[in-house]
């Protein structure tokens, strides 16, 4: 009974209606909280504001319950259930003095529907799988800025001191010229003493800004491609196990009508009379045509001699 109970909360959390009702409840959480911000509406309704935000965080309380419930210790095993948690165990806080900062992080709820909603888990789950690559390309960037930042206070100090006058000042403006916002104003600025430090922007430009940030972009997108073949793998793992015990389910009830065909074959074959016992059944001379036609042909033989 525990285990078939423990299945039918399992098909309950599971659901596609359960799960659209939890994102339901996120998205009215995350526009009341919206909603709070105004100083209008929250002085209009405050009672309002305040037993909505305790019916969905009872709603929240509730949910996690159920799923702890129905997966057992399975729920500990993920850390997107260790996320919401923590998001609804701060939710919780009283709102004491010493804890008031706390509050705050009610906001963090409406991050929820990262773990609610699969496609945003899937995004984010690729994002920590590309981690290690990320690092290596981010560490060529910053190794690419810093030497483009010293380069450039050396050419550039004395024409640009607005831009280039130290390690510090040369650090932030090229980085604003890799982000290529606004760099031609930097660029023109500089030209004006230096005609030739076109040259210099151009490659910094070619260098980060294409290769790399596209390095950069093409490691997140191939994380993202092993996110989802891994997703449509487990998918279909799970739909060829569906499959499977649908067909060993038929084959068993298959077999189970063939052993009671067998037993009712043995049953009747057990209550029929031996072939003897048949023929002892049968009136006198019935079962005898081939002795009685052959006396028959040998008194008519007689007769004729």
């Amino acid at each position: 009974m525990p285990d078939l109970s423990r299945e039918r909360l399992r098909a309950l959390v599971d659901a596609p209606a359960f799960q659209r009702a939890v994102i339901a409840v996120i998205t009215l959480n995350g526009i009341t909280l919206g909603l709070e911000t105004s100083p209008d509406l929250a002085d209009r309704y405050p009672a309002a504001f305040l037993w909505t935000d305790r019916v969905i965080i009872a709603i929240f309380v509730v949910e996690l319950a159920l799923r702890i419930a129905a997966h057992g210790k399975a729920f500990f095993r993920d850390p997107w259930n260790w996320f919401d948690l923590i998001v609804v165990g701060m939710a919780i806080v009283p709102a004491s003095e010493s804890l008031s900062i706390l509050r705050l992080f009610r906001f963090l709820r409406v991050l929820r529907l990262i773990s609610v909603v699969p496609s945003m888990r899937r995004v984010v789950s690729a994002l920590f799988t590309a981690l290690p690559g990320l690092a290596s390309i981010l560490a060529l960037l910053m190794l690419s800025l810093y030497m483009a930042a010293v380069i450039g206070e050396q050419l550039f100090r004395q024409a640009a001191p607005q831009y280039f006058g130290n390690l510090g000042k040369s650090l932030f403006t090229m980085f604003t010229v890799l982000t290529v916002e606004n760099w031609p104003a930097v660029a023109e600025d500089v030209m004006a003493k230096e005609p030739m430090a076109w040259i210099f922007f151009a490659a910094f430009i070619v260098i980060t800004a294409f290769f790399v940030l596209n390095l950069l972009i093409g490691v997140i997108v191939s994380a993202m491609e092993t996110e989802v073949n891994a997703s449509r793998w487990k998918e279909d793992q799970e739909l060829e196990l569906k499959q499977h015990n649908a067909v060993m389910g038929q084959i068993r009830a298959l077999s189970e009508k063939v052993d009671l065909l067998a037993a009712n074959l043995a049953a009747l074959s057990a209550t029929r009379p031996a072939p003897e016992a048949e023929r002892e059944l049968l009136p006198a001379g019935v079962g005898d045509g081939a002795g009685s036609r052959d006396a028959k042909y040998a008194r008519r033989r007689r007769r004729r001699q």
